[in-house]
């Protein structure tokens, strides 16, 4: 297409740059679209029926190199799945001969990919722990040891890692055997430069795997000749490895065959023989009496310090590193004037590559290095120096590492500074200046290792020295705290700005509450309210909180907590009702039940009107931290309030995740009370099975003394039954006396005043109570059958009151004298029962019958006092007969039969009370 339109317009073509012409003639090109032949895919194709462990196979079989690379990195994932398997077909592919190329194994012959890929999996294998390393490290044992001395630097780097770590899960005969005998020749001068490297860290590995006999013997003296090696890379490599022999060999040992040596190494003509030699010797001198200390060490550190400020800054890097640690070892050792020379060494340390003439560096690595040295060395050199002597030997060059140009080193003097203050005690205002500028500094990395340990500084400032000195810094160190929040807070580094306002909570401990409310709370208040990072909010509403929480003064309290509910519970922006939500959460942690009831709870609970959905969800995802800070029956109002809100969402809520998250805590609430049911349930279950348990055990102790029970229950039943006849057969005889007399009475003024029966109602009221309290052990068959009389009687007379009463009278009470005959005859025979109950063969169910009796008297009471009703009852009868006798007086003064007919009435209200008091008893 593109000539055709060139051929169109030949004018444009003509006129334009030959380069452009050759740009198209580049694109009119046929693009191959394939990166792969058909050929090449078929040889890269795999049958997909083969499981893990055949593709792996067949691929380093006769895969390619990029194939071989997969599988061999892959092998730590196939050991995991399969380890036997892998073992056995798979790591001998890794060195077994290849079809193609013929006699050459597949590492032998592969690149430093394949090479690197098989050291880094094997090194997987041995770390992970992967395989049972006595059944399966030899094997692997045989191919580090193959491509051990790869041409490669870095290839064989990586198989010695790989050897290394294997020598730890070795057992003493296989490193005998396979390491030690090849070490023994490598390490001679005709090999190359690199086995014989390799040949010393091997060395040292070993030597923790033997007694101390094996290492005198066989690998001191190959590591005493490797120490004069010509290549001062082996010296000094053999040298670092001298530690781990002498641990081995032991502290005699160490003194007589290696101290030498490592003296003699000490003044090599190479400065990296001399470090090494350096290093091991103050590593070493815990090994070391004081003698040696004196007489080797301590010559040895100042012939080191003098050469280390004249010569090469490599020594004074090592020196200047372990500097605190050696001058702390050898107090014990030096004398006044040594102790100030290493003084005087440290101070000039502290100020290497610094210009006398400012504060301008010579852009020295070297020099950074060794004051960032220094800084970590400050708190070994305080308790080295004396705090007593801290302001004259230490505070200048302390003072000058704090303000250091160099931004790493001012950050390493912040990290140390808390370590110094505790040091310091009671003499901490010294360094308040110091504090103070690190504060102040506009590196964020230097407020950042402050602030890690800003709390402990703070803790020793605050809390020490002479409290006016205290009070005169407190607005300086108050305005530096401030100004290292607003500098962190316009950075971007909101981690930063978190871990500060975190750490500032401690001051709610350290400051006075008036100077911490005034100062601090409005400034956290505002980073509450403006501040848009979510956990730079969280980490000021806790520390806002924690405030609130220390404060001591009950009107700064309430304003604080005014401020909350006006500016976010209350607040026009629903952003900031959610921030109130957010300190509802906080405020579970740090406040109490009681105190987070009181003050956040309701105006948390009211946020369920909130017009925003995303407001009424955070409620939601709230409430059953809410509800877990109620108890009752304290908080039940509270209770009532929040199942309220519940309920009103699950009734008028229209936005479907605050309804999914609702009905998420409704659901919650429901398994809680089915789960305090099953627990009541399964507690109910333990009870009874107690029970059960209790009572075969007491079946099983009345088994086993049958006799004995039934001596006992007989005397027991004898005994009661003695006594309750004796006490029904003398209540029962008082109260016939009783009976008769008010019988007589009632006669008597029935004739001449009727309306006195009221007493007597009352009195005999007072003796059935009696009679029930007397008579309680009476059967209950036969109070059913004296009810039944009493119910006949009642409605007998009730139904013939109206027609002749003195025929029916007389027929009614000689009905009750039958019927009370017959009861009398049922007392007789119960009474008769009752006495032959006595027999033996009948005792043990006359003792449960006992305990049924027993159970009766209290239904026996109340039947009595049923009949305490029915007694009145019969004292209105007995009323409207004294009306009858009246009437009866009248007709018979009119007919000339008054006194014939008295008497009759009053012999038959006589048989008639007879004979209701008898069906009564």
């Amino acid at each position: 297409m593109l000539p055709g339109r060139m051929a169109l317009s030949p004018a444009g073509v003509l006129c334009g740059p030959l380069e452009e012409l050759q740009e198209l003639a580049f694109i009119e090109r046929p693009i191959r679209r394939s990166l792969k032949t058909a050929e090449e895919i078929d040889q890269l194709t795999v049958d997909e029926d083969l499981n893990d462990i055949e593709r792996a196979v067949y691929l380093l079989s006769v895969g390619q190199e990029v194939q071989r690379v997969s599988v061999i990195s892959n092998l730590p994932s196939l050991v995991r799945q399969n380890p036997a398997e892998t073992f056995r077909r798979v790591v001998p592919k890794v060195r077994v001969t290849c079809p193609v190329c013929v006699t050459q194994e597949v590492l032998n012959g592969a690149g430093a990919e394949i090479q690197l890929a098989a050291a880094a999996s094997f090194l997987t294998i041995l770390q992970d722990d992967i395989i049972l390393i006595h059944t399966h490290t030899y094997s692997i044992l045989k191919i580090v040891l193959l491509h051990l001395n790869h041409r490669d630097t870095v290839v064989s780097n990586a198989w010695l890692e790989t050897l290394l770590l294997a020598i730890n899960a070795l057992p003493k005969e296989t490193i005998k055997q396979e390491v030690l005998n090849p070490l023994l020749h490598q390490s001679q001068l005709s090999h190359a430069p690199q086995a014989r490297l390799a040949s010393c860290r091997i060395l040292g590995k070993v030597a923790c795997k033997f007694d101390s006999y094996i290492v005198k013997k066989e690998l001191l003296p190959l590591a005493r000749s490797l120490c004069q090696d010509p290549e001062f890379e082996v010296r000094a490599c053999m040298c670092r490895q001298l530690e781990s022999i002498a641990r081995a060999t032991g502290v005699d040992d160490t003194r007589t065959e290696l101290l030498p040596d490592l003296v003699e190494l000490a003044g090599d003509e190479d400065s990296s023989v001399r470090l090494a030699a350096f290093d091991t010797i103050i590593n070493l001198m815990e090994m070391m009496d004081s003698d040696d200390q004196l007489h080797v060490v301590i010559p040895l550190v100042m012939a080191v310090c003098e050469a280390s400020l004249q010569e090469d800054e490599t020594i004074m890097a090592s020196l200047s590193f372990q500097f605190g640690k050696l001058c702390n070892e050898l107090a014990g050792s030096l004398l006044d004037e040594q102790k100030s020379h290493l003084l005087q060494t440290f101070k000039e340390m502290c100020t290497t590559g610094l210009q006398t003439d400012g504060n301008q560096t010579d852009s020295n690595n070297e020099s950074t290095l060794i004051r960032c040295n220094c800084c970590y060395n400050l708190p070994a050199m305080v308790v080295f120096a004396d705090t007593a002597h801290f302001l004259s030997e230490l505070y200048p060059s302390f003072s000058s590492l704090c303000s250091d140009p160099e931004v790493c080193v001012r950050r390493s003097a912040a990290a140390s500074f808390h370590q110094v203050v505790k040091l310091l005690g009671s003499k901490v205002q010294l360094v308040h200046k110091e504090l103070l500028c690190l504060l102040q500094d506009d590196a964020l990395e230097v407020l950042d290792a402050l602030m890690t340990h800003v709390e402990e500084t703070l803790e020793a400032v605050l809390s020490r020295g002479e409290n006016q000195t205290l009070d005169n810094k407190f607005p300086d160190l108050m305005a530096g705290l401030l100004l290292a929040e607003q500098k962190i807070g316009r950075s971007l580094r909101w981690r930063l700005h978190e871990k500060l306002l975190q750490r500032y909570s401690c001051l709610a401990r350290l400051l006075p509450g008036e100077l911490l409310h005034q100062s601090f709370s409005p400034r956290i208040f505002i980073i509450l309210t403006t501040n848009k990072v979510l956990p730079v909010q969280k980490a000021a509403a806790r520390t806002f909180c924690t405030f609130l929480r220390y404060n001591r003064k009950q009107e700064q309290r309430q304003e604080m907590m005014g401020r909350l509910i006006q500016d976010l519970a209350q607040g026009r922006s629903y952003w900031h009702r959610l921030r109130f939500l957010d300190v509802c959460e906080t405020a579970t942690e740090i406040f109490s039940r009681k105190y987070f009831n009181k003050h956040f709870l309701i105006p948390a609970l009211e946020l369920v009107h909130d017009p925003v959905a995303n407001v009424r969800y955070k409620l939601c995802q709230l409430l059953p931290r809410l509800r877990s800070s109620l108890r009752l029956p304290a908080d039940k109002q509270l209770l009532q309030k929040l199942d309220f809100c519940v309920q009103k969402l699950l009734c008028k809520e229209k936005d479907k995740d605050v309804v999914a998250m609702i009905r998420k805590f409704h659901k919650r609430q429901e398994r809680d009370l089915l789960d305090q049911k099953k627990e009541k349930e399964e507690t109910l279950l333990l009870e009874m099975e107690q029970l059960e348990r209790q009572q075969n055990e007491g079946k099983l102790n009345s088994d086993k003394h049958p006799e004995r029970k039934r001596r006992d229950s007989k005397t027991s039943l004898s005994a009661t039954k003695s006594m309750s006849v004796s006490s029904s057969a003398g209540a029962s005889s008082s109260y016939g006396k009783e009976m008769r007399k008010a019988k007589l009475s009632r006669s008597r003024s029935l004739t001449s005043q009727p309306t006195t029966s009221k007493p007597v109602t009352s009195d005999r009221s007072l003796k059935v109570k009696e009679l029930s309290s007397g008579s309680a052990s009476g059967k209950a068959s036969m109070l059913t059958s004296k009810d039944d009389s009493l119910r006949t009687a009642h409605f007998s007379m009730g139904a013939q009151s109206a027609s002749s009463m003195p025929v029916l009278i007389r027929s009614n009470t000689t009905s009750l004298l039958d019927r009370a005959s017959t009861l009398d005859q049922r007392d007789h025979r119960t009474s008769t029962l009752e006495q032959r109950d006595h027999r033996p063969n009948t005792l043990d169910y006359r003792t449960v019958n006992m305990d049924h009796r027993n159970n009766i008297m209290d239904h026996r009471t109340s039947t009595l006092d049923q009949r305490d009703h029915r007694t009145s009852t019969l004292d209105q009868r007995d009323h409207r007969t004294s009306t009858l006798d009246q009437r009866s007086k009248t007709m018979d003064r009119g007919c000339g039969m008054k006194e014939g007919q008295s008497r009759k009435l009053s012999i038959n209200r006589k048989s008639n009370s007879f004979s209701v008091q008898s069906g009564r008893d």
